[in-house]
């Protein structure tokens, strides 16, 4: 038994190997959990919380628990969601608190998948996500690259990215909003730019998830940006060979590994993450705060016809980007200009 904020909890079977390649434990799941909860509660407080469970271990049948289980505290918080598909409403788990964190962990809960929305305004995203996903033989390497020219595009309209690992194989990217919108506007805006992507980069991009296109190139995963569906949460465990964690990164980061295409340079296991953490705080504190609009070119998509809407999308996108590439070439030769005159002084 043990006491958290208060609440007694007991935890059993610490000594169970949940990932047999390097021996961690249920144990070390559970006290990571305890550990990292400071910085990870506040990116799933008020969010409905998809579990994916793996009572015997990463190497044996897993299941995802979207309803909360009859079987929990009093004091663990659900949120009643309509749910078309199952034609029900589901009692999900709001992990509001450090206490229901380390409830979960002890359930096996290895790897956390919160919405992009609030659960008292389920139809409006706080945040829009990419998910980078490269297909054999390309890696996070590639990943990279194609965060970086996402950025660029993001830049140009004057928006702030943030990346982190998926603590699988690939990268993703967030913008954060905070402001009023619904999954009508962000899901074609980022399909839009994924087309665009595509469209620029063929020889690396691919905004299809069809196996057969995916070789050698990376999937730019714009289909997240939906209300029913869920993104692994920022330092949240994954269930690999070893215990590595979806990691925030700084795009000084991103840069070093695209440069020196080392991988490893973006793989982060539970000990290391709370050792950034110690050092570096949460690097994902400002998708939590950061108010951001996204530019209004999706006039089409709430005509009804999301086809259109995402061509107006992409059109409009297109011509951001080429504006914001020639502002950038004058930027860049006024500077050279100043630097020749300053010469010759």
């Amino acid at each position: 038994m043990v006491e958290i904020q208060g609440r007694e909890l007991k935890l059993t079977n610490l000594d169970k190997v949940l990932y047999p390649t390097t021996g961690f434990t249920k144990g070390q799941v559970i006290d990571y959990y305890a550990r990292i909860g400071p910085v990870l509660v506040p990116h799933l407080a008020g969010r409905p919380l998809t579990l994916k469970r793996y009572p015997n271990g990463v190497d044996s049948e897993y299941f995802f628990e979207k309803n909360a289980t009859a079987h929990r505290p009093d004091w663990v918080k659900t949120a009643p969601i309509w749910s078309e598909g199952n034609r029900r409403t589901v009692n999900y788990i709001l992990a509001d608190d450090l206490s229901t964190v380390v409830w979960m962990a002890n359930l096996a809960a290895i790897e956390l998948h919160p919405s992009l929305s609030l659960a008292k305004d389920i139809g409006c995203p706080t945040m829009m996500v990419f998910d980078l996903d490269p297909g054999p033989p390309a890696n996070i390497v590639q990943c990279a690259q194609v965060g970086m020219w996402l950025r660029e595009i993001f830049e140009h309209f004057g928006l702030r990215s943030f990346p982190k690992t998926s603590g699988s194989k690939g990268l993703q990217i967030y913008v954060p909003l905070n402001t009023p919108t619904s999954y009508e506007v962000t899901k074609p805006f980022a399909h839009a730019l994924a087309r665009l992507l595509e469209d620029q980069h063929r020889e690396l991009v691919v905004s299809d998830m069809k196996k057969e296109l995916r070789k050698g190139k990376v999937l730019v995963d714009w289909s997240q940006n939906d209300q029913h569906k869920t993104t692994i949460a920022v330092y949240s465990l994954r269930a690999r060979e070893h215990p590595t964690v979806s990691t925030p990164v700084k795009w000084e980061e991103v840069e070093h590994m695209l440069k020196k295409k080392d991988p490893g340079l973006l793989v982060f296991e539970a000990d290391q993450v709370l050792q950034r953490v110690e050092k570096m705080g949460d690097l994902f504190e400002p998708v939590l705060r950061l108010k951001q609009k996204l530019p209004k070119l999706t006039a089409d998509v709430v005509a009804g016809d999301p086809a259109r809407g995402v061509s107006s999308v992409k059109s409009g996108l297109e011509i951001a980007a080429q504006s914001g590439s020639r502002k950038k070439a004058v930027k860049s030769g006024s500077k050279r200009a100043t630097g020749r005159k300053t010469g010759k002084k």
